[in-house]
């Protein structure tokens, strides 16, 4: 029985919503790495429907991290508006 390798990972494309989210929440410390991943996740899924409150995207997703939500929310803003992305 032989190992094949694992498939390569396909990354996104640099200007895709799906890079800017994850790009975003890269250095945000959280508890761990998943969460962040979820993180990620729900700031994509606002960044595509809008639904709702970037405060609601980042306390739906249920990520623990290091800092405060107030400071995680501050921080996204911040990043946002330098891409050019109004968050409210």
């Amino acid at each position: 029985m032989s190992t094949k390798p694992p498939p390569a990972v396909a990354e996104f494309p640099a200007e895709s919503l799906e890079k800017l989210a994850y790009t975003i929440v890269a250095d945000i410390p959280t508890q761990e790495p998943n969460d962040r991943n979820r993180l990620g996740y729900n700031l994509w899924i606002w960044l595509v429907d809008r639904k709702g409150t970037l405060e609601e995207a980042v306390t739906n997703s249920g990520s623990r991290t290091k800092i405060p939500h107030s400071e995680v929310l501050k921080l996204l803003t911040q990043r946002l508006e330098e891409k050019g992305i109004k968050a409210f």
